[in-house]
C-alpha cells in the first residue's frame, strides 16, 4: 500500500515545499536538504517522492508521522529506495 493523498498533501504542507531530508548518507550532517521542489513534478517520480520513514516491509504505517518528502536525490541514498 502506499500513501493517501491527504497524507502525502499534509506532508508536502509540514515540509513547506522543500526536501526534508537530514540524513548523514546524503551529506546531510546536522542540516536539513531543503531543496526547493515543485509539487506537479511528484507524479512522474522526475523531482520528488514521499518515502516510508519505516518501510513497509518493516511494518511502517501509510500515516504522516512516517512519511517523509525527499527529493529525488536523496531517496536514492536511504536503505529502502527501490526495495
Amino acid at each position: 500500500m502506499s500513501f493517501p493523498q491527504s497524507v502525502i498533501n499534509d506532508a508536502w504542507e509540514r515540509a513547506g515545499g522543500k526536501c526534508e531530508c537530514a540524513r548523514r548518507c546524503s551529506g546531510h550532517s546536522g542540516y536539513r536538504c531543503n531543496k526547493v521542489l515543485d509539487p506537479r513534478n511528484r507524479e512522474a517520480g522526475k523531482q520528488w517522492h514521499a518515502h516510508h520513514v519505516v518501510s513497509q516491509e518493516a511494518g511502517g504505517p501509510d500515516t504522516l508521522q512516517n512519511c517523509q518528502i525527499l527529493c529525488v536525490e536523496c531517496h536514492k541514498n536511504t536503505e529502502s529506495y527501490g526495495g
